[in-house]
């Protein structure tokens, strides 16, 4: 079986809880185990407030331009990919220069659960254009009663 989709939305934070109720609901109608589906929609979440707060310019206090979100389930992997039109991250960022907050931070954490609950994390900039992409994957797992997997 194979799923995917795609949404652009808006920089704000009332779009994230769409994303991650989209992502939600597909997964159940999937019969994806729910803690997988619960870990994928917290690293969703993570990276869309990301995207909302990094992801562009904000012109007099109103965030500006939009993002990303695809998703696919594909077999026994679901691939989540978030980009946005912002700055990017410095160059060279890679998984290995994620930053742990401090435990009295109040923002900060945001990659690093991504890294704690997907399979595979890919942070970087899209190739040739502004903007950043956080792309991440997880092994599915199924529900015992799930009438869409082939047996």
């Amino acid at each position: 079986m194979s799923i995917w989709w795609s949404l652009h939305l808006r920089r704000d934070a009332a779009s994230v809880p769409l994303a991650r109720r989209l992502l939600l609901g597909t997964m159940e109608s999937a019969g994806v185990d729910p803690d997988i589906s619960y870990d994928l929609s917290v690293a969703l979440s993570e990276a869309c407030a990301n995207a909302v707060e990094h992801g562009g310019e904000s012109v007099r206090g109103e965030f500006d331009g939009a993002y990303r979100v695809t998703a696919y389930l594909d077999g026994e992997t679901c691939r989540i990919e978030v980009d946005d039109s912002g700055p990017g991250f410095p160059a060279g960022r890679s998984r290995a220069t994620v930053r742990t907050a401090r435990c009295d931070a109040e923002n900060g954490r945001g990659l690093g659960l991504i890294e704690e609950l997907a399979d595979h994390v890919h942070i970087g900039n899209k190739p040739g254009r502004r903007g950043a992409v956080v792309s991440f994957d997880k092994m599915l797992k199924w529900r015992e009663d799930t009438p869409l997997v082939a047996t």
